[in-house]
């Protein structure tokens, strides 16, 4: 029998555009999202890369440190994404 994971992926994305929009448009460093997130650092990145593909967070190289940045693209995600999660809540649906 295998182990259920203890998040979907759809939670992860959630919980680090979470962080994302509590940066805002200064952004932060991936180990901020993976700790924040509580996500191992190869996950956060491999998230955070996901979410830059379909172009709801953005990587800005400045120095030595990449930082992570939502876009308004992600924005609007995000505040969907928390009205479906009510919804599903309120309606007692597991997704």
């Amino acid at each position: 029998m295998s182990k259920q994971p203890y998040r979907s992926e759809l939670g992860m994305i959630s919980d680090i555009l979470q962080v994302a929009m509590e940066y805002g448009r200064q952004g932060t460093i991936i180990t901020t999202i993976a700790r924040r997130a509580n996500l191992s650092h190869y996950t956060a990145t491999d998230k955070c890369q996901k979410l830059i593909d379909f172009g709801l967070m953005e990587l800005r190289v400045d120095k030595k440190s990449n930082f992570f940045i939502i876009t308004e693209k992600g924005m609007q995600f995000y505040g969907e994404l928390q009205r479906f999660t009510e919804t599903v809540q309120a309606i007692k649906v597991r997704y």
